[in-house]
């Protein structure tokens, strides 16, 4: 009788408890697309987009996973409670396994369809706040008038692209800045993302034994700063081999 009262409890328990998780799942996604409708600068919805749309999908995914796991084991009404734990067990294996599954489709999959999105948002023609007309894009030869030295060096090194919209009517620009496809850090001196390794020096080789001791030279393409910094270097593995003399024939 005690282990009917506990599952009954359980399942009205559980039962709502799944409704919780799953309509905070549902929240999620739902405020995660409000805000991309009423975002209406396009540069702020790319930004919003490439940072929070993958890591929200798998947010909302666990809770919904979750809250249809905890609501499967609210659908039993008389057992006992062994079979109940081994319920538990076997939703949550089910559980983990599509979790892994969705999480690989968003880690290796979506990322092709949010870079087609972001792509079209960020050529989407500008509207200027002064007419409302459409603005012009200006090339990679035109745009460098708009950009300051800093801004075309970090172009230079293809650490940062820069994209320049121009009312024509009004002469009133907008400039827009997007990671490039080569990692520069930000410079501590002139404060561009310009600054890049140079060279690689290895000052200590690492053994089976001990740590090595890398050393990296950095320079700004833009004033010129130079740094270095060590890095330690992970001991070699073990490697067992047979000797050869000692295997008989």
């Amino acid at each position: 009788m005690d282990a009917y009262l506990y599952l009954e409890k359980w399942n009205t328990f559980g039962r709502y408890l799944s409704y919780v998780l799953v309509g905070l799942g549902l929240l999620i996604i739902i405020y995660h697309y409000l805000r991309l409708i009423f975002t209406r600068d396009f540069k702020i919805r790319y930004d919003y987009i490439n940072k929070n749309e993958i890591r929200s999908l798998w947010l909302s995914t666990l809770f919904i996973i979750f809250g249809i796991g905890v609501f499967m084991n609210t659908l039993v009404d008389e057992g006992e409670i062994i079979w109940l734990l081994v319920r538990v067990f076997v939703i949550v294996m089910l559980g983990l396994i599509l979790g892994v599954i969705i999480s690989n489709l968003l880690k290796f999959y979506y990322p092709f369809y949010i870079e087609k999105r972001l792509r079209r948002l960020r050529y989407k023609p500008r509207r200027s706040p002064k007419t409302g007309k459409a603005m012009k894009l200006l090339s990679e030869e035109e745009e460098d008038v708009y950009l300051d030295e800093g801004m075309q060096a970090e172009e230079n090194v293809f650490s940062v692209d820069y994209d320049v919209w121009i009312d024509e009517e009004t002469g009133y620009t907008k400039i827009e800045k997007y990671a490039g496809h080569l990692v520069a850090l930000q410079c501590p001196e002139c404060s561009y993302q310009t600054l890049k390794v140079i060279k690689e020096e290895i000052l200590e080789s690492p053994t089976e034994s001990e740590e090595g001791e890398l050393m990296k030279f950095y320079k700004c393409d833009y004033c010129g700063y130079k740094e270095r910094k060590a890095f330690r270097v992970a001991k070699l593995k073990m490697t067992v081999g047979i000797n050869k003399s000692n295997i008989n024939p």
